[in-house]
């Protein structure tokens, strides 16, 4: 099972993506966790690249390509074999970030983004996503309240960031058969408990 994570800076996407994957080990499942950009050597490399700096250092389509490179070793290396050794599989971001960041928010072709997406996973798509949905203000107020050096994004206009918001909204509704928006505002321990439930859910109707 893949499941990955979404949202805005500071959603709270890293906390319930972990909680999630102790909650399977401490159930018997193997799983792991995992993250974008990152994962491997090469994609954290990449990473630092992508995630410091000022914001426009690096332009759309460069920084688009980027992700892409970074997610194919992601998932050659990481996702797709732990996937076939039968794992579940947790990634804080996915391909949905690129389409959102790079594509809607940024103008880079989405249908170049998703044709070179398909050729890396084989149209392989998540089964369950989670959209952790806040208030940019809220959200970036608790990125930068972290004091890492990864805050490229977090440098964007607020407007950016409300982009970034109504593209994953608009994502979610367009893919409403493998999306949960859940409201980032809640306590962490509620949100989780909606996650869990949902996944329950999920695999009993699959």
């Amino acid at each position: 099972m893949f499941i990955t994570f979404e949202g805005g800076e500071g959603a709270g996407k890293s906390i319930q993506a972990s909680l999630l994957k102790d909650f399977f080990i401490s159930s018997g499942i193997d799983a792991i966790l995992t993250r974008e950009p990152g994962g491997t050597l090469f994609a954290e490399e990449i990473r630092k690249t992508l995630l410091t700096g000022e914001p426009e250092k690096i332009p759309p389509l460069t920084e688009a390509l980027m992700y892409l490179a970074a997610r194919a070793d992601h998932w050659e290396r990481r996702i797709k074999p732990a996937l076939n050794a039968g794992k579940v599989v947790i990634s804080d971001r996915f391909h949905d970030s690129s389409i959102v960041y790079q594509g809607f928010c940024k103008g880079v072709d989405i249908n170049v983004l998703n044709t070179v997406y398909s050729s890396i996973t084989n149209d392989n798509m998540p089964d369950r996503t989670y959209l952790i949905d806040i208030e940019p203000e809220i959200g970036l107020a608790r990125s930068l309240a972290r004091n890492n050096s990864e805050t490229r994004f977090e440098k964007m206009d607020i407007s950016f960031h409300r982009k970034v918001r109504e593209a994953f909204l608009d994502l979610s509704r367009k893919y409403a058969d493998r999306y949960l928006v859940l409201d980032g505002s809640l306590p962490i321990s509620e949100v989780q408990k909606l996650i869990r439930a949902d996944l329950s859910d999920f695999l009993r109707s699959s």
